[in-house]
């Protein structure tokens, strides 16, 4: 089972602050729930028996908006059906892009308290994630 990728590590951090933060960004979202939360212990929800969905959950309830107030928005979401491409152990229960004014629209939400306090149950909900910022680009007919 793949793990490990909740927070940030500190280079992927500095390599995101290092970027253009006055251009829009779209930061997709790829999720892979626990089946129970995992709560500090110190957590009043610590001692009841969330699922990680339950979790998540409150996560989106209590960031979504601080997400607003920043101008931010969800861009996409969908549900994950099958892997063509890629390792088969990864699908994911949680997917969207969320989109942002400009990169401090996003450093502002994270430093947000209110997002702080609500970033405790996506912490307790999450086995692993990907979060991947990109640059949004015009569409046309073409790939590439």
């Amino acid at each position: 089972m793949m793990t490990g990728y909740i927070d940030p590590d500190r280079a992927q951090f500095d390599a995101f602050k290092g970027l253009d933060r006055d251009t829009p960004l779209n930061m997709v979202n790829l999720v892979k729930l626990r089946d129970k939360a995992a709560y500090p212990d110190d957590h009043a929800l610590a001692a009841k028996a969330l699922t990680g969905a339950e979790a998540y959950k409150n996560y989106g309830a209590e960031s979504g908006p601080v997400l607003a107030d920043v101008g931010g928005s969800i861009l996409w979401r969908g549900q994950f059906e099958a892997t063509l491409i890629g390792p088969s152990d990864e699908d994911w229960d949680v997917m969207f892009i969320a989109q942002y004014p400009n990169a401090h629209a996003f450093l502002q939400m994270i430093s947000d308290p209110r997002y702080k306090q609500a970033v405790v149950h996506r912490q307790a909900a999450v086995v692993t994630s990907r979060l991947i910022r990109s640059a949004p680009l015009p569409l046309t007919d073409e790939f590439a």
